[in-house]
């Protein structure tokens, strides 16, 4: 009999990713998905490094891989130049820092249609790109809801469900004749946006906990503080550029949090209640990081992590709030803002 499984797009933007790409292309070839029904578009932003040399090896070696280039170097152009190019009739979108397990592609594929789906997606197990302390610790941070909040495609579920997004996704092509493409000018935060678009327009986001890949984040505090500033910059951004909300209400929770130490803080220098003020809403924050951390500990069965594991969540959360309180201020400096968001719905 002919195989009847429907044609597969994977699209996988990267730029100067020599570390990553062969271990997340090696988890595709191994996909149990029929190869002669699956096409890689890998979406090159013009790599500096030894990137595209790997790519155009494995090329060479597997016809189905093909390299595109993105001239405008940032994610949403590289989506929409994968969708523009895809020949198939389910479009998965792949990160380049994850390895995918072998049943990933065909689960996705399935699920879409068993559920009557747009976009299917799975858990991220994150993992250290180094086997340390501390790189385990942020690990941990990125996939634990005091963490990274209702997230969750990082902190898993147990049963299906349907969420707002999902890391990557597998979507129906028809979905982005319906909703459009992602949008080029959020150059991060393209993904949550256009995945609310999909929901306000009646879509169906599925996420579903035997779907599985392995994330590697960063293990240096440098790199995080980097990471989550940008982060929180792009969760207030956004609001510029959408015509709808473009994230979610957790995204304002670190900006709410460091605004309120900030404004505490200053507000105390001339009204003693705001010390009690701040002096509560700091107390209550340090027992919740040491409870959680002594929690991660236990499980772990490694105490130090209730010396580190502090460190790690106020990292986290106080780059992404500085981060967005820094957006924020960006935002309400653009005139298109006020223009095109604010004077418009007045």
């Amino acid at each position: 009999m002919p195989d009847i499984s429907p044609f597969v797009s994977i699209i996988l933007p990267c730029r100067n990713e020599e570390k990553f790409i062969a271990g997340c292309l090696d988890s595709i070839i191994s996909s149990d998905y029929p190869r002669e029904r699956l096409e890689a578009l890998v979406v090159d932003g013009m790599s500096e490094d030894g990137t595209r040399g790997i790519i155009a090896r494995y090329t060479e070696h597997h016809k189905f891989i093909r390299m595109l280039e993105n001239k405008k170097k940032i994610t949403p152009c590289a989506f929409n130049i994968g969708i523009k190019n895809a020949r198939g009739d389910i479009i998965i979108i792949m990160g380049v820092h994850a390895v995918y397990s072998e049943d990933y592609i065909s689960k996705c594929v399935k699920y879409l249609r068993d559920y009557n789906a747009d976009n299917v997606g799975g858990v991220m197990i994150t993992a250290p790109r180094e086997n340390t302390l501390k790189g385990k610790a942020i690990a941990q941070a990125l996939s634990h809801r005091f963490g990274v909040g209702n997230s969750t495609f990082r902190t898993g579920v147990r049963e299906p469900v349907f969420v707002d997004t999902v890391f990557g996704g597998c979507y129906k092509k028809e979905v982005f004749k319906r909703i459009g493409l992602f949008n080029e000018r959020l150059a991060r935060s393209q993904d949550i946006e256009f995945n609310m678009r999909l929901s306000k327009s009646g879509g169906r986001i599925l996420l579903m906990p035997d779907v599985v890949c392995s994330y590697y984040a960063h293990s240096d505090f440098m790199p995080l503080l980097r990471h989550n500033w940008t982060n929180g910059v792009w969760a207030m951004l956004p609001l510029a550029d959408s015509p709808i909300m473009p994230v979610s209400w957790r995204h304002f929770v670190p900006l709410a949090f460091i605004s309120t130490l900030i404004c505490s803080a200053l507000f105390s220098l001339f009204l003693p209640v705001f010390v009690d003020l701040l002096l509560f809403v700091s107390s209550c924050y340090l027992l919740a990081a040491f409870y959680f951390s002594y929690k991660i500990s236990l499980d772990r069965k490694d105490m130090r992590f209730l010396l580190i594991e502090p460190m790690v969540f106020a990292s986290l959360h106080i780059s992404y709030g500085l981060g967005s309180l820094w957006g924020a201020m960006r935002l309400l400096s653009l005139k298109r803002f006020w223009k095109d968001r604010v004077f418009k719905n007045l």
